[in-house]
């Protein structure tokens, strides 16, 4: 047994409390983390790198890497398209844009590589190669990550005209690929649909790890964390929150494919509330009871709605009715957002800020019961009960039959089933949203169900601690280093050996995507494309 191994059955004996192990963890996570073996200067050289700048974007890449061009840039860094002259195929290389420029930065940069090195599932994006041009830690400014290429996200797709099948099977993989974060200890915490990309064949991943973070205790949600439109409520109340964060976010996707929009437009936190409890309903008063008293104060004194059900807020008419192919017969609230939006073709709810965000959630599923107020911090209690109080919209209202694609030959696969699934997906109270595991069960989706998929072998464990302790942008830059030197002594990133070793062996499976039929369910693997 490896050291580190013995060192930690041994720590699990000594110390009895949660507490205390968690301390002990974090005492021999950074004995060990500074003291790594890692050299501390590249084996590359210069001759292994080009420049090109692009518009105004200044890349330093490997020679294997040919025919840059840019395909998008944001806040976190830009992403190219190029070939792999030694693989002899298309990538995606992501530029972190300036990891070290504070804390925060730093941290997501070690995040996102770390967990993307760890994670191995057909539906996470898999991490090809890693580099820097910089050879020692003193230069070290710049850090690349290479990806598989995927031909658009889920923004684009929505847009489509989607049949039960394709909508389906795109959710499936969402939940397989969520399950398989959370088997890790890990919630995405920023679903929406441009983290969510695919292939022409429907074959989905999910992507960005940034704001990844552990799921071992219900932390106080960071400001940054989840764009407005998929903020669970317990983030917009600020409460704690747990794996099921990213459910709600789902639940919200899913809405917008079907409507073909988003589900709760908020313009901010307030106004996301109120667009959710107007469809949604109020909450219970067992539910305000866990706001803290202020939230408590202020949603107890909105408006209080009813709700919609779920035949209203996704009407029949928004569904497909007949097969558009007759061979075909496809961190959870993110997921009910992303299924929501693929039905209703936009955003379910987007909101401007965190008020207008919560406004808009509300306004569509109703405002919370006293049983979820109870749970808020008392400033959120006393603002969420004093804001206006909704009634919420039925889902048969919200995701009307006419948002939805013509019904499948498989009788699961129709507008009512998948109004079920999303109306367990976008619940307000997190006690009471469906899980993971449940959601794979129900019909819509169950009808792809592989145990391969489902149950792939788990990822390795990611160390919480680091979660738990602060580092200077110093330190953060001196173990990024040292994993990328480490990384390049275990992988072929500079195509010195004859076969590539890189990345997680994390690439789609030909023959599990080439396979036809789901035994048992009348219905057929999506191989025809989106």
């Amino acid at each position: 047994m490896p050291t580190a191994g013995i060192h930690f059955l041994k720590i699990q004996e000594a110390c009895e409390s949660h507490a205390d192990r968690n301390a002990c963890l974090l005492e021999l996570w950074l004995n060990e983390t500074f003291s790594l073996p890692a050299p501390m200067a590249s084996t590359s050289s210069a001759s292994d790198f080009y420049n090109v700048d692009i518009n105004d974007t200044h890349l330093c890449v490997l020679r294997r890497y040919q025919n840059l061009r840019i395909i998008g840039s944001g806040a976190q860094g830009v992403v190219c398209a190029a070939h792999d002259t030694l693989r002899d195929e298309q990538v995606a290389i992501k530029k972190l844009s300036r990891p070290f420029q504070n804390v925060t930065h730093a941290k997501r940069a070690f995040r996102e590589f770390k967990l993307m090195n760890l994670v191995n599932h057909k539906n996470i994006i898999g991490l090809l190669n890693a580099f820097t041009p910089q050879k020692t830690l003193d230069e070290f400014s710049d850090l690349y990550i290479v990806m598989e290429l995927m031909d658009a996200n889920l923004c684009q797709v929505i847009q489509m005209d989607l049949d039960h099948e394709r909508m389906s099977y795109l959710l499936y993989q969402m939940l397989c690929g969520i399950r398989h974060l959370h088997a890790a200890g890990i919630i995405h915490r920023d679903l929406k649909p441009s983290n969510i990309v695919v292939k022409s064949d429907c074959s989905l991943k999910i992507l960005d790890f940034g704001l990844a973070r552990s799921a071992g205790d219900s932390f106080m949600m960071t400001p940054y964390v989840v764009t407005r439109y998929y903020r669970a409520p317990e983030v917009i109340l600020g409460m704690g929150y747990k794996e099921n964060v990213d459910i709600w976010s789902l639940g919200c996707i899913f809405g917008e494919m079907i409507r073909g929009g988003v589900l709760y437009p908020g313009s901010d936190h307030i106004d996301q509330w109120t667009k959710i409890v107007e469809q949604l309903g109020t909450p219970s008063p067992l539910f305000m009871r866990r706001l803290q008293p202020t939230v408590r104060n202020y949603v107890e004194n909105r408006p209080h709605f009813p709700g919609f059900s779920f035949d209203k807020l996704f009407p029949d008419m928004l569904f497909p009715t007949t097969s558009s192919d007759p061979r075909l017969t496809v961190d959870i609230w993110s997921i009910g957002c992303i299924f929501g939006e693929l039905i209703r073709g936009r955003v379910l709810f987007p909101g401007t800020d965190h008020i207008d965000q919560w406004s808009k959630i509300i306004e569509q599923l109703g405002t919370p019961g006293r049983d979820f107020m109870q749970k808020l911090q008392p400033t959120v209690r006393s603002y969420v009960e004093n804001r206006p109080r909704h009634p919420g919209l039925p889902f048969e209202i919200l995701f009307s039959d006419s948002m939805f694609p013509p019904p499948a030959t498989n009788s699961n696969l129709c507008p009512a089933q998948a109004r079920d699934l999303l109306s367990k997906m976008l619940v307000i109270d997190p006690e009471q949203r469906i899980s993971v595991d449940d959601a794979l069960k129900h019909p819509y989706v169950n009808v792809w169900f592989d145990e391969a998929e489902v149950y792939a072998p788990p990822p390795q464990q990611y160390n919480h601690a680091i979660d738990s302790h602060e580092h200077s942008v110093d330190q953060w830059k001196e173990l990024i280093f040292k994993e990328i030197m480490i990384y390049e002594q275990t992988h072929d990133s500079f195509g010195l050996k004859k076969t590539f070793n890189g990345g997680s062996g994390n690439t789609a499976e030909t023959a599990h995507n080439e396979q036809t039929t789901v035994d048992g369910t009348g219905a057929t693997r999506v191989t025809n494309g989106l």
